[in-house]
């Protein structure tokens, strides 16, 4: 079966949190992306071929980059994915988008979900290159914890939010409103109430960069 996109190898897969996986694939010839942005990935698990769009979630691509990926365990490929053990193939196009993080400045990444994927690499690229990083992130079950406490014990800030904490949400919004740039990664009712966030604590949600994930 011919597969459009390019081919890569899957290096490894790993558990990073519940139902959630980090797939590690081979960086092709010639792919240079930067955090923020997203591929989108092709596979067969049987007779049909189906395709998805991920987030990076390294805060580099020079010989390997991550994905994250959440399981559903009604899905097409999601579950395909988790059960890889590296060496099998899949294919890529991109990298997309204009979120984008250039080491340059200070950030606060404010996740939900599988947002926080990006928001893990953008603030261990922000830390790499010297400056300042919050990551701010409302999941009940988190993934990546490993990393996250590994930038906390560095430190980075790191606020753990409850789904239901809502209002602790927007205090730890509002105390990091001046801490850096604003990123936010996550579906659609998440990233709305982070832009209205910003703006009851005062500041401008146009001047965030966010990735609604719909």
């Amino acid at each position: 079966m011919e597969i459009e996109g390019t081919p890569v190898t899957v290096e490894s897969v790993r558990d990073v949190g519940p139902d959630t996986i980090a797939l590690e694939l081979e960086t092709p010839e010639e792919f240079d992306a930067l955090p923020g942005q997203f591929v989108l990935l092709r596979a067969a698990p049987g007779d049909e071929v189906y395709e998805r769009h991920y987030t990076l979630s390294s805060p580099s691509v020079e010989d390997t980059f991550e994905l994250t990926v959440g399981i559903d365990p009604e899905g097409e490929l999601s579950p395909w994915l988790a059960d890889l053990e590296g060496g099998e193939t899949v294919h890529v196009d991109g990298p997309f988008g204009t979120i984008t993080y250039e080491r340059d400045q200070d950030v606060v990444a404010v996740a939900g979900g599988p947002g926080v994927g990006p928001a893990v690499s953008i603030a261990e690229a922000a830390h790499d290159a010297g400056h300042e990083a919050v990551v701010v992130y409302q999941d009940d079950e988190p993934a990546h914890r490993d990393r996250l406490e590994a930038l906390e014990d560095e430190g980075a800030t790191v606020v753990f939010v409850d789904d239901d904490a809502d209002e602790e949400l927007a205090d730890a919004i509002e105390t990091h409103l001046e801490k850096g740039q604003y990123y936010a990664f996550g579906f659609d009712g998440f990233v709305r109430f982070v832009a209205d966030a910003i703006e009851d604590a005062g500041g401008d949600p146009d001047e965030a960069l966010i990735e609604n994930f719909g």
